[in-house]
């Protein structure tokens, strides 16, 4: 998929891709993958990336949790992105949400040695949710996110905080 093989980062959500695209134009030494199931926002992500020039991005159309679990390579990613994934509010729908128990596991099948994922999200509970379900897993032990990355707004970061609403984030790095 990418020419030159160096390290790999994988946003799941990425929404019209105004982080992403950011994140990927400095760093040329690193490919990138955005992976959104809407093809509308893919297709402004694209138009972004080639207005850029980025030949370190590229877009997959997908269900983000079938695609990190069935068709990701092992170990193949040094970071995921998970930005302000849906919230499934209602507590019966809770189940869809992408950070659940199992997730841990399926991340850190995807990661190399080293690897780390980094979330955002508005919603508390949420929040809490990603927090419980990182500390009960011994895969995984909290890590830092590097400033360049925690300046990078994405689009809803933008917009809530414009709104006043507080935005939370967490980053953890794969053990071993």
């Amino acid at each position: 998929m990418f020419a030159p093989s160096q390290p790999l980062e994988v946003e799941l959500g990425s929404g019209d891709g105004s982080f992403l695209a950011q994140w990927a134009a400095p760093c040329p030494e690193r490919n990138f993958l955005g992976v959104e199931r809407l093809l509308g926002r893919l297709r402004k992500l694209d138009r972004k990336a080639r207005r850029a020039g980025l030949a370190n991005l590229r877009l997959m159309r997908i269900e983000a949790a079938y695609f990190l679990e069935y068709l990701l390579p092992p170990q193949s990613v040094s970071a995921l992105h998970i930005y302000f994934p849906d919230p499934w509010p209602k507590r019966k729908h809770r189940r869809h949400r992408l950070i659940n128990e199992r997730f841990p596991y399926i991340a850190n099948a995807a990661l190399a040695s080293g690897g780390t994922v980094y979330l955002r999200t508005d919603g508390k509970d949420y929040f809490n949710q990603m927090l419980e379900v990182f500390a009960a897993s011994p895969l995984f032990h909290v890590a830092e996110t590097p400033n360049e990355l925690g300046e990078l707004l994405t689009d809803f970061e933008k917009d809530f905080l414009a709104k006043g609403i507080q935005t939370r984030r967490a980053a953890y790095r794969k053990v071993g």
